[in-house]
């Protein structure tokens, strides 16, 4: 099972080293193939006084500390195709954000990489369109087809992280899942889907239902999980609503195993 986990953004050197101890455990679990995940820049924060994270030169220090210190395979997002080779030389999964999972030019910049390509399926797009995505990666990785062996085999991925329902509100149709499937390993990312967006100049959120979707995605089957993950979400600089607290995880994971081997059998 792969495990994205980690804090949503880099708030201090201090704060990223402490959490990425506390996940530990779960890279040392062989049965894990865990990925610590934060990011250096938050470019699509609601309000330009939001909190956006140390830049992308302090950013890259900070992950090489990380691997260097824990050995952690690393995932962040980038936002412009310029980040990509600068970033592409320190992390091992390039994260395309859901608002830019259709910018052809972000994705054959990250293609064009030795990195694992993860594409957030965007709010606003429906499930099975999300083959052209793949496809904009695999194609320019010399491949002509996008299904769920090829893209494993390429390097790609697929996160559901939910879909706009009205105004200030996400939902995860769980069908989004085997859809996605046909053209890509898929993530589940429970933390994001739960955000409340538009909540009076910034992004809220309801982190109790991340329990109830993580398990459901598990029954649906999915490739791994994306969680960010605090010490105390109440403080975080950004998605503090919608992130779990780092002792919630285990048993969460425990819940999920559980069902994935019944539904395996």
């Amino acid at each position: 099972m792969i495990l994205i986990a980690g804090p949503c953004v880099i708030e201090s050197r201090e704060s990223v080293m402490r959490i990425a101890e506390a996940l530990k455990r779960y890279d040392e679990d062989a049965s894990i193939d865990f990925y610590f995940k934060a990011s250096f820049d938050k470019a699509n924060r609601t309000s330009l006084e939001s909190y956006r994270g140390p830049g992308l030169e302090e950013g890259m220090r900070i992950f090489e500390e990380v691997k260097a210190r824990f050995g952690y395979k690393t995932l962040t997002d980038v936002h412009e195709s310029a980040q990509v080779p600068t970033v592409a030389e320190t992390v091992d999964v390039l994260q395309i954000p859901a608002f830019l999972c259709r910018q052809t030019d972000l994705l054959v910049a990250a293609a064009r990489t030795d990195c694992i390509v993860n594409i957030k399926k965007g709010q606003f797009m429906v499930p099975a369109d999300m083959e052209y995505s793949v496809l904009k990666v695999l194609k320019t990785r010399g491949y002509d087809r996008a299904d769920y062996e090829t893209s494993k085999k390429a390097g790609v991925w697929l996160t559901e992280r939910g879909t706009t329902f009205g105004y200030g509100n996400l939902v995860v149709d769980m069908r989004s899942l085997p859809i996605m499937r046909r053209f890509a390993p898929v993530i589940f990312d429970a933390t994001h889907s739960v955000q409340m967006p538009g909540q009076g100049g910034k992004t809220g959120g309801d982190s109790s239902f991340v329990p109830y979707l993580s398990r459901a995605a598990a029954a649906a089957g999915v490739d791994g999980f994306f969680f960010e993950t605090h010490f105390d979400p109440s403080v975080a600089l950004s998605d503090g609503p919608n992130m779990i607290r780092l002792d919630d995880l285990q048993r969460l994971l425990g819940q999920i195993r559980a069902i994935r081997e019944i539904v395996e059998e």
